[in-house]
């Protein structure tokens, strides 16, 4: 008692004048003798910790005595040289990004259905605060089917509710499908450029990411390693250049898939938003046995939810479904029950139609722009789904000039060099539409095409 009071004191936790508690209270709140507390007390006011104060009590010393050295705590534990230096990604809600918020991959806040959502979450807190029992750790069986159900309708995904899992994103999901498939040391492909976080993710789990090229028509095929024992692809809106898997590239992919034993993560995170042409079948549909297929609701609802879900095999899910329960037993129960029913009310497929003509005018917007006012500065790459349109900087420009330039001038954006691993890096932009409404995006594109008319 003596020391750890000795050492708030010293780090500052109890400052001077803060009263200590009567010794008669914590005698007895902490099972002890009364002469105990007073002994700790008196030893104390001895060495000038504490003093008595006039109508009792005991306080903080207004000069607080150094603790002596040997007192002093060692060192704090530190992570593992793996993780040394590691520190949290800004998320997308964070402040200080400028007027213009041009980043890729962030939807618009402003069209999250709040009063929908507001009136299926209360009734489902309501449900879920009166139910004695707890959660399954794969998910609320209507959620589980709603989700098959939808997925099967609207992007044509062979599903039902003993494939689905529910979790907290689709970055979630990849980690519980790499851990029920990897053992450190397994080998991974990946696309190059690709989606960084998860790369950092699977090197996180201890597994050797080998980077494999894309092309305009996906992943080439004939670059992923035999021993590799699961691809990870984004074959609907390649991210971050935007290009469509061919049909042809997807029955290569599968084909060599069950030459080398290996299973497929399809990542399908944005392909709801599609402005031109119908999207081809999920990979997934073509051999549903050997791909998992990853999607979330962070780009159609909001990623505050922090909901997705991954349909795999059956055989799967079990394991799943337990790891799942070791780690945080079970999703959010009213989160769930909200969604599902906002999905089974046909809300989520009337959010989805207002939502994908606002952003299809959006990308009209910014294609407009790059094929005018910006096209002597960027050559954009063809894209019809999601939200952003990756561009090449011409003429030589450096990325990092750019985008400090667009910085200074308010415009917050995203570069394409870092999203290359292993092959030469490609200078450009990806340039999301998502968080700016339609006059603001004008207005950014405006004052991107005068930062790029200033040379450094």
């Amino acid at each position: 008692m003596y020391e750890q009071i000795r050492d708030e004191i010293a780090a500052g936790r109890l400052r001077p004048g803060d009263r200590l508690p009567p010794s008669r209270h914590v005698a007895r709140q902490l099972a002890l003798s009364r002469h105990t507390v007073t002994t700790a007390y008196g030893r104390l006011a001895a060495e000038g910790f504490t003093q008595g104060r006039a109508g009792g009590g005991t306080v903080v010393a207004h000069i607080p005595v150094s603790v002596p050295r040997s007192a002093e705590r060692p060192a704090a534990i530190t992570p593992s040289r793996r993780f040394a230096g590691w520190i949290p990604e800004p998320g997308p809600f964070t402040g200080g990004h400028g007027r213009f918020d041009l980043r890729a991959g962030i939807p618009d806040p402003a069209l999250f259905p709040l009063q929908a959502w507001r009136r299926r979450l209360t009734l489902a807190t309501t449900a879920a605060a009166s139910s004695a029992g707890v959660g399954d750790p794969a998910g609320e069986i209507g959620l589980r089917r709603a989700i098959a159900r939808w997925a099967s309708r609207s992007r044509s995904v062979v599903a039902d509710e003993t494939m689905v899992i529910v979790t907290f994103g689709a970055q979630h999901a990849i980690d519980l499908v790499a851990q029920m498939l990897l053992e450190p040391g397994d080998t991974v492909v990946a696309e190059d450029p690709g989606y960084a976080p998860v790369i950092s993710l699977l090197e996180a789990r201890g597994a050797n990411v080998v980077s494999a090229p894309v092309d305009r028509e996906g992943i080439v095929v004939s670059q992923l390693p035999a021993t590799a024992k699961i691809v990870y692809v984004t074959p609907s809106h390649q991210y971050p250049l935007g290009a469509v898997m061919s049909m042809r590239r997807r029955r290569e992919l599968l084909h060599w898939a069950g030459r080398a034993d290996a299973a497929v993560i399809e990542d399908d995170y944005d392909s709801e938003f599609r402005y031109v042409d119908r999207p081809l079948e999920p990979i997934q549909r073509l051999d549903s046995s050997r791909v998992i297929y990853i999607g979330s609701f962070s780009k159609t609802l909001s990623p505050a939810l922090r909901l997705g879900f991954a349909i795999a095999p059956p055989t799967l899910l079990s394991p799943m479904a337990a790891l799942r329960q070791l780690i945080d037993w079970h999703p959010p129960i009213a989160a769930q029950l909200a969604l599902a029913s906002f999905i089974d009310d046909g809300l989520l497929d009337k959010h989805l139609r207002r939502t994908g003509r606002i952003y299809s005018h959006r990308h009209q917007i910014l294609q407009s722009a790059l094929a005018g006012p910006l096209s002597s500065h960027l050559a954009p790459l063809a894209s019809s789904v999601g939200l952003h349109i990756t561009a090449l900087l011409r003429n030589g420009r450096a990325e990092d000039e750019v985008r400090a330039k667009a910085a200074e001038h308010g415009i917050a954006t995203t570069g394409l060099s870092p999203y290359y691993r292993a092959g030469p890096a490609q200078l450009g932009l990806v340039i999301g539409f998502g968080a700016a409404d339609a006059p603001t995006l004008a207005a950014a594109t405006y004052q991107l095409r005068r930062v790029l008319d200033l040379r450094p």
